[in-house]
C-alpha cells in the first residue's frame, strides 16, 4: 500500500520549527538579537505587502488571458508560485523567508512554475491540462510507416511508446 505524502506532515513541521529556531539563533549570534528581531519583522512585513501585490497581479493576468481567449494556465501557475513565495516570506522565520525569496526571483519562479504545470498535468490528465495550458507540443519520429515514436516536448516526457500509427492531431512545428 502506498502512503500519501500528507502522512509525512507531522514530521515536517517539527523539523521546520527546529530549522527556524536554529537559523534565528545563528542570525542573532551574528548580528545581535535586537537586529535579528528587526530583520525578521521587516521580512514579514515585506511578505505581507508582496502577498497583496502578487494576488492582484495574478488576478489581472488571469482576467487578461481569459478576455484574450488564451488558456490561463501559465498565468495561474505563475501567480500560484508568486503567492506561495509571498506567503512563505510573510511567515515569521528566516528559512521560510529564504525559500519564499527564491520562489519570487525569476529563476526559482520558472522552476517552480514548471513543477506546478507537471503536477497539474499528472493530476488532471491530458484533456483538462490541454484546456488549461493550451495544446502540448509533441515531437514525432516516424521510422516505419506503421510505427510512431513520440515524446512530449513541453511537459513530462513519458517513456517512448511504440504503437501502430493512428491519427495524430496537432500542428507541424519545424
Amino acid at each position: 500500500m502506498r502512503r500519501s505524502r500528507l502522512a509525512y506532515l507531522p514530521f515536517v513541521f517539527p523539523l521546520l520549527a527546529i530549522a527556524e529556531i536554529s537559523a534565528f539563533v545563528a542570525v542573532a549570534h551574528l548580528i545581535g538579537a535586537g537586529w535579528a528581531f528587526l530583520l525578521l519583522a521587516a521580512v514579514t512585513l515585506a511578505g505581507f505587502s508582496l502577498l497583496r501585490r502578487e494576488g492582484i497581479r495574478g488576478w489581472r493576468a488571469f482576467q487578461q488571458a481569459a478576455t484574450a481567449g488564451r488558456p490561463p494556465g501559465a498565468e495561474v501557475a505563475n501567480s500560484l508560485v508568486g503567492l506561495g513565495g509571498a506567503l512563505l516570506l510573510a511567515l515569521p522565520g528566516f528559512v521560510t523567508g529564504v525559500i519564499g525569496l527564491l520562489l519570487l526571483l525569476p529563476p526559482g519562479r520558472g522552476l517552480a512554475r514548471g513543477g506546478v504545470e507537471r503536477f497539474a498535468s499528472r493530476r488532471l490528465g491530458g484533456a483538462a491540462t490541454g484546456d488549461l495550458f493550451g495544446p502540448r507540443k509533441v515531437r514525432v519520429r516516424v521510422d516505419d510507416p506503421g510505427v510512431v515514436d513520440s515524446t512530449v516536448v513541453n511537459g513530462e516526457t513519458p517513456p517512448a511508446q511504440r504503437e501502430p500509427a493512428a491519427a495524430i492531431e496537432g500542428e507541424i512545428v519545424r
